[in-house]
C-alpha cells in the first residue's frame, strides 16, 4: 500500500468516526473509546501534513 492510499484511508476513516462520535453522548464509555482513535489519528495525519481545518468537526 503507497503512502497515498494510507493516507487516504486514514482521512476517511477520521471522518467517520468524527460522525458516530457526535451521535453519542460525550460522558459514554463509547465516545471515550473513539475518542482514543480519533487521537491516534489526528497524530498521523498532522505529522503526515494533512491540514485538519476543514475537516475537524470534533476540535477538541
Amino acid at each position: 500500500m503507497t503512502e497515498k492510499e494510507m493516507l487516504k484511508i486514514s482521512v476517511e476513516e477520521f471522518v467517520q468516526l468524527q460522525t458516530y462520535m457526535l451521535l453519542v453522548e460525550k460522558e459514554s464509555e463509547a465516545y471515550k473509546v473513539m475518542k482514543i482513535r480519533y487521537n491516534a489519528l489526528k497524530v498521523i495525519l498532522t505529522s503526515s501534513g494533512v491540514n485538519l481545518t476543514e475537516i475537524d468537526r470534533i476540535k477538541e
